[in-house]
């Protein structure tokens, strides 16, 4: 039998021919000065395999000529307009069969939806089966070979119906907002470009929005609490140890209130221990590693953009690196072969010999998260990396330490606690003592720092050395990282653990939101632009608000329905598009109050930042 294996990247299609033929494989060119095809036999399953792979997306949507062109319609009509699928002609499939190979994900069905279309166009009874790997190992790719499955068409179809909403959507709202901004306010003439609007790009301006004025609007607020110590001598010779006791009450917004009580421990001033609690306690390992862990932890830890993250955990993937990167499983499979792939790491100098005791005794079974999404591990290595530079390095050294402390055992240490009343007023001081490291010698981003302190005994006396009623005040947030971001959206059900960094990337790209460093943390903030688009939808007074998250959130649970098979692609096309019909019309009408906002943070009166800012980009759908 001809079969046809179509990956979705060049660098995939020539790993699974190495790795199918055992590196015997002839090759041929293409039209593509980028994709080669590879021919050879494969006697597991007695046929002969010509791989290949498309770039991205086979298809393309959009308006027909009668919508295409800005001035053809009214905006308001893009939501009825109908949408043409364009599918190259020029593609031949002469295979008695088509096994796709693409990314096992939502996106990797679709595009794999679009090789099979093409494909039937040449052979309309084309055997059509589907390819499920998540790594590019021996084991996994000649598995997936010899036993293909279906491709899931109702997840091919969630993305369908995805690509379509977000088309119409964007094009009406960008179309209307851009051409009415630019009409009224000569700062948005054409030559700013696209004012473009996504329906998971104005939620993630919101949250940055929203951050910012917080922080704007920000008023400290005092307090007072008692400070209280004791300064005792420790058995290290002429050392000695205070040890501050946390005030049960933590702290009290009314002065008068707290100056009652203090001067009631004043008139009682010796402190009685009321009990000592020594117990083992542990820092737990952390859990295995999604998707948005990996993009929170990488910028947070490493100082990368989240995109960038994925960018280069992608690469490292191709290479045979690292498993899937697109997951939100954060549990092993119980038949996981956790020793096989520690074994490959014992040669790595740096944690080797980690590697080596895990092997000998030290393993523990990884914890156990709440998602699982049935279809890909959570993210670990899969061979090892000896030749990893820069960016790559860090990344690759990141997930492997991960890993390895997820089979490793829980820190553990020794806890003592020390409750106290003075003055008819709760105080307690805790004391750890780190007694053995484990996960923490593989894994330096996690600290736990220990803190001695004196011996007490119940029922002792002691006058505190310091008892003191101090003032302090609330501070304000501060303004949102990347890392803070994406776990907003991630929470807030904006995009999907694969495309939060694209949206945040779309948002700095459009210019509506800036990056800006203090000291070594980078921080996002809405541009004069970005604040004015967003504070103007806040004062239509929508329902369900364009730059909050509850419209997309509920596309987004739709779109599982589809993939569940709970509602069809129709269903959940018609219905939420009645719901940004509806949103359209009463923005439209109201849509002076963007101006109005927009014109006030453009020319400096709308309380708002003086960074400046554009709009950017000639892509009227505006992303998502």
């Amino acid at each position: 039998m001809r079969v046809l294996c179509v990956a979705e990247k060049p660098s995939i299609s020539k790993s699974i021919a190495q790795i199918l033929s055992g590196g015997q494989f002839t090759t041929h060119g293409t039209a593509s000065n980028f994709i080669k095809n590879y021919e050879f036999d494969y006697p597991y399953t007695r046929s002969f395999y010509t791989v290949t792979c498309v770039a991205g997306h086979l298809t393309s949507q959009d308006f027909t000529e009668a919508h295409r062109k800005w001035n053809s319609c009214d905006a308001f009509a893009l939501f009825d307009a109908p949408v043409e699928t364009q599918i190259p002609k020029d593609k031949k499939a002469i295979e008695h069969m088509v096994m796709i190979w693409t990314d096992c994900d939502r996106e990797g069905e679709h595009i794999g939806l679009e090789v099979v279309r093409v494909c039937q166009k040449a052979k309309r009874n084309i055997i059509v089966k589907r390819a499920r790997f998540s790594a590019i190992i021996a084991q996994q790719i000649h598995h997936a070979a010899q036993h293909p499955v279906e491709l899931d068409r109702a997840q091919a179809a969630a993305v369908e119906a995805r690509i379509i909403l977000d088309l119409k959507v964007g094009a009406a709202f960008t179309r209307m907002q851009t051409l009415t901004l630019q009409a009224q306010l000569g700062e948005l003439d054409k030559d700013h470009g696209v004012i473009s609007y996504g329906p998971c790009q104005f939620p993630t301006l919101g949250f940055v929005v929203q951050r910012f004025t917080q922080v704007k609007n920000f008023v400290p607020e005092p307090f007072w609490y008692i400070y209280l110590t004791l300064t005792r001598p420790s058995s290290s010779a002429g050392d000695s140890e205070e040890t501050q006791f946390t005030w049960k009450r933590g702290h009290l917004f009314l002065e008068d209130e707290a100056i009652a009580i203090y001067e009631t421990v004043l008139a009682e001033p010796v402190a009685r221990v009321t009990k000592v609690v020594n117990k083992t306690t542990k820092k737990w390992k952390p859990l295995p590693l999604t998707t948005v862990e990996l993009q929170k932890a990488g910028s947070r830890l490493l100082r990368l953009a989240p995109k960038k993250v994925l960018d280069i955990a992608e690469k490292l993937y191709q290479q045979g690196l690292l498993s899937y990167p697109r997951t939100e499983t954060d549990q092993f499979d119980p038949q996981f072969n956790f020793m096989d792939l520690i074994g490959k790491q014992r040669v790595d100098p740096n944690w080797g010999e980690f590697a080596t005791m895990l092997e000998q005794g030290g393993f523990s079974t990884p914890r156990k998260g709440k998602n699982n999404d049935n279809a890909h591990p959570p993210i670990h290595p899969t061979a090892p990396a000896a030749n990893l530079v820069g960016d790559e390095k860090r990344v690759y050294e990141f997930i492997t330490r991960r890993f390895l402390a997820c089979c490793s055992k829980d820190a553990e240490g020794w806890q003592t606690t020390v409750d106290l009343v003075c003055g008819g007023e709760e105080f307690h001081a805790t004391g750890l003592v780190i007694m053995e490291k484990n996960y923490l010698l593989v894994y330096p981003y996690d600290k736990w720092v220990g803190r001695v302190i004196p011996e007490f005994e119940e029922g002792e006396e002691f006058m505190p050395s310091v008892c003191e009623l101090r003032e302090g005040e609330t501070t304000k947030p501060n303004y949102l990282t990347e890392a803070d971001l994406v776990t907003l959206m991630d929470k807030n059900g904006i995009g999907t653990d694969a495309t939060i960094a694209q949206h945040i990337q779309m948002v700095i790209d459009r210019e509506y939101v800036i990056e800006r460093m203090e000291g070594a943390t980078k921080y996002l903030i809405p541009s004069t632009l970005g604040i004015g688009l967003a504070e103007g939808y806040n004062q239509i007074g929508l329902g369900k608000s364009l730059t909050k998250p509850q419209l997309r959130r509920e596309t987004e649970r739709s779109m599982v329905q589809v993939c569940n098979g709970a509602q069809t692609k129709q269903d959940m096309l018609t219905q939420t598009i009645d719901q940004y019909k509806e949103m359209f019309i009463i923005t439209k009408r109201e849509f002076g109050r963007v101006v109005t906002s927009v014109r006030s943070y453009l020319s400096g009166n709308g309380g708002g930042n003086n960074d400046g800012g554009g709009a950017g980009g000639p892509n009227e759908g505006g992303g998502r």
